[in-house]
């Protein structure tokens, strides 16, 4: 399966640096780190990451990710989008490679 997830805090931090300003990278990086640390395939972006593997792996790596950005605030937002397909794997970088080969065959996109 792939997820695509992000993780933000909001509220009062339980522990951590005093907040500056509305940026949350140091609660996203702990979140990434997280993911990385993992082991399963991943690919962070401006806006979200993703991460490929078997349910319970996935899904136990999106609950510590989550766990780790609680403490920069008194509540959690995730937003998470699965696309769970049985025996595919690879899919990561196979949907966008086919996504780029079919925008090399119909440049105009029609």
């Amino acid at each position: 399966m792939l997820v695509a997830f992000s993780v933000a805090p909001s509220g009062v931090p339980v522990a951590g640096p005093a907040p500056h300003d509305a940026s949350v990278h140091d609660a996203v990086a702990a979140a990434v780190r997280v993911v990385r640390e993992s082991g399963l395939p991943n690919r962070t972006t401006s806006m979200f990451t993703e991460i490929e593997g078997e349910w319970d792996e996935v899904m136990d790596v999106v609950k510590r990710a989550t766990q780790a950005v609680a403490v920069y605030g008194s509540r959690v937002s995730l937003v998470l989008k699965a696309d769970i397909r049985p025996g595919y794997y690879g899919e990561l970088d196979g949907k966008v490679e086919r996504l780029e080969a079919a925008l090399q065959d119909r440049p105009d996109g029609a």
